[in-house]
């Protein structure tokens, strides 16, 4: 029914309709992923690349960047844009479609490189690269969205959300190296023709040739959009009175933004698997952004390393992606064989498989930062630290995977507000904790510098551990992921499984 009237609804014609994304062929969706994960690494890239031009930007803006680090305000406001943005745009694509969202960020994204590129004052920087980074986040988080669209079931999925995997943390770690390389350019270090402004020039000109071609390799994923754009050129055809599901129960703009904003944040204030994520990947990714600044300032004190040789060694982040995106189809393997024994939903596997590497990621993780910061010392060779950094990227890369994919698991419904949540965490972090950097490693030395964040790692590494031995009665107990299920005989057990009176659907979720 719509508007009282009877109508006729529109859904796809059979399991086999080819215009249904996860009847395209194989080939095609290889084409689409690996496109899609390819514009993940342009718009990470100015997150790093940025930092290559901090002496020349010091020396025109007059921004000392000793003691403190007053040009990272730039990184900064990038991160909290990357934080924030997706909370209010990236849902509106269920509605619009991803491709509108995709070329509208993309598109955002290059105007604002522009802006940085020509900024005469520290302070238009700062504001540009909080726009920028806004739109580069929000058109990563919307990979996820296409491939979840094209790819149906967790075998399926799996390589794919791998190289997606890979494909955001390299996108960002590949920055310094990409910054230090473009600013070996030999031109006079003033007015619209220094080096560190073709960090800009060179991202503006790959990325715009590149829209054309984006334009014609892309088509929408979303599944409801395109039956919508079916019915209504039916409708405008027969002139019967023929609707999608989508057209029947809208949810306003309002709405919508309301509950980007309120779900998310609920969560992270009530759910303990949230919470405890959120401060898991967030120090991952935090230490991701530190590296930054910490790697620059320990291999030039202990090796005389310039520029361009600290963005070689900031190469081995990415080394470490690659490294965990070759082991996670092992994860993947030990995750599907939880299945058989899952009591809750017999032939699906269990929540906690995700966890199984990324426990041992995550102690990689602390030793790789104890290895870097003891062994960043003139007397030690060089390769050592930067082993550390490379088994950093490891950590951080399985830890990235394993709170995607569970959070994508445990929540389901709510899938998409529990990423949200994590993602303005990390985004957070990533923003603020590489403040500390030149203060924590100047004051504590290198060794003890890289131990304290080592601890800190080795504590969050308990999360995973926690929540693989107890992870169904946690979930059992909490409120958004007793509703969040798709299955309602696992609903009613998740409700009734706890002493409290079983709550209705929808009572007490934003």
């Amino acid at each position: 029914m719509k508007d009282g009237k009877e109508v006729e609804l529109h859904t796809w014609n059979g399991q086999d309709d080819p215009d249904n994304p996860f009847n395209w062929s194989f080939k095609y969706k290889w084409i689409l992923t690996i496109t899609v994960c390819f514009i993940s690494i342009l718009t990470g890239l100015p997150a790093g690349s940025y930092g290559a031009g901090n002496d020349p930007m010091s020396t025109l803006f007059s921004v000392k960047n000793e003691p403190f680090p007053n040009l990272y305000w730039a990184t900064c406001s990038w991160n909290v844009g990357a934080a924030l943005f997706p909370l209010v745009f990236v849902p509106l694509t269920e509605n619009t479609g991803r491709m509108p969202g995709y070329f509208a960020a993309y598109i955002i994204f290059e105007l604002f490189l522009f802006g940085s590129a020509f900024a005469d004052n520290f302070a238009t920087l700062v504001v540009t690269r909080f726009f920028g980074g806004g739109a580069s986040s929000v058109s990563i988080n919307i990979v996820g969205g296409s491939i979840s669209d094209v790819w149906r079931g967790d075998k399926a999925r799996s390589l794919p959300m791998s190289l997606f995997g890979f494909t955001s943390v390299a996108g960002i770690a590949l920055g310094p190296f990409i910054g230090s390389a473009i600013v070996q350019i030999r031109r006079p270090n003033i007015g619209l023709d220094a080096p560190w402004r073709w960090i800009y020039y060179i991202q503006i000109i790959y990325n715009a040739a590149l829209i054309p071609v984006f334009w014609f390799i892309l088509q929408e994923t979303r599944g409801d959009v395109i039956l919508r754009k079916r019915a209504r050129k039916l409708r405008k055809e027969t002139g019967r009175e023929i609707y999608a599901e989508s057209e029947l129960v809208k949810t306003s703009i309002a709405m919508q933004l309301k509950l980007s904003f309120m779900r998310p944040t609920k969560m992270l204030l009530t759910e303990p698997v949230v919470i405890f994520f959120t401060l898991w990947i967030s120090f991952a990714w935090g230490i991701l952004f530190l590296f930054f600044s910490s790697v620059v300032q320990t291999f030039s004190q202990s090796y005389g390393f310039g520029i361009f040789q600290t963005g070689l060694i900031q190469l081995a982040i990415t080394a470490g992606a690659a490294i965990g995106t070759f082991i996670n189809p092992l994860q993947d393997w030990l995750y599907l064989r939880t299945a058989s024994k899952n009591t809750e939903r017999p032939g699906k596997p269990i929540p906690e498989g995700r966890l199984y590497t990324s426990i041992p990621g995550s102690f990689l993780f602390t030793v790789g930062l104890f290895m870097y910061g003891w062994s960043s010392r003139p007397e030690v060779h060089w390769i050592v630290p930067t082993i550390g950094v490379c088994i950093v990227g490891i950590g951080i890369y399985s830890i990235y995977m394993g709170v995607v994919n569970y959070l994508t698991d445990a929540y389901e419904k709510y899938a998409a507000s529990a990423l949200s949540a994590a993602s303005l965490g990390r985004n957070t972090f990533g923003a603020f904790l590489p403040f500390a950097s030149f203060q924590l490693f100047k004051t504590l030395g290198f060794g003890w510098a890289g131990s304290l964040l080592g601890f800190i790692g080795l504590i969050l590494s308990i999360v995973p551990i926690v929540l693989l031995f107890k992870g169904r009665e946690i979930r059992a107990k909490s409120p958004f992921m007793a509703d969040s299920t798709f299955d309602e005989e696992e609903a009613t057990y998740r409700r009734n499984s706890v002493t409290r009176p079983p709550m209705s659907r929808g009572a007490s979720v934003v």
